[in-house]
């Protein structure tokens, strides 16, 4: 099993970045695809970015693309998310998630990754 910790929310105004981070921890060992997902109050989770762990492609939602930035460091098993030029639809919990056997067409479905971090709050005010 695989334990995913976010870092790094905070309140940032709009038009402004801030960075989160995900380290997974536990058995890391394997090729494991990890994304970035989104709920704001009142809204279904919604996929953000993911990175897949075939070929490490990397994609994005089209209402954060350009402005979001994923990567990984595998020597430190930590995903981040480099978000620019936030708006205030960005005020959502983020979540990083996890999984080792899921297929690249499932990446931006929540109900298809099996570890989760607790998640970390980003709130743009306006």
């Amino acid at each position: 099993q695989v334990q995913l910790v976010e870092s790094g929310g905070g309140l940032v105004p709009a038009g402004g970045s801030l960075k989160i981070s995900c380290k997974a921890s536990g058995r890391t060992g394997y090729p494991y695809t990890m994304a970035w997902f989104r709920q704001a109050p009142g809204n279904e989770r919604e996929f953000v970015a993911g990175i897949f762990r075939g070929n490490s492609n990397t994609a994005y939602s089209n209402s954060v693309k350009g402005r979001f930035t994923m990567s990984k460091d595998n020597a430190k098993s930590t995903v981040y998310l480099q978000m620019d030029s936030l708006n205030p639809e960005g005020t959502a919990v983020y979540y990083c998630a996890g999984d080792r056997r899921l297929i690249m067409s499932s990446l931006r479905h929540p109900d298809q990754y099996a570890d989760w971090g607790q998640g970390t709050q980003v709130t743009v005010s306006s």
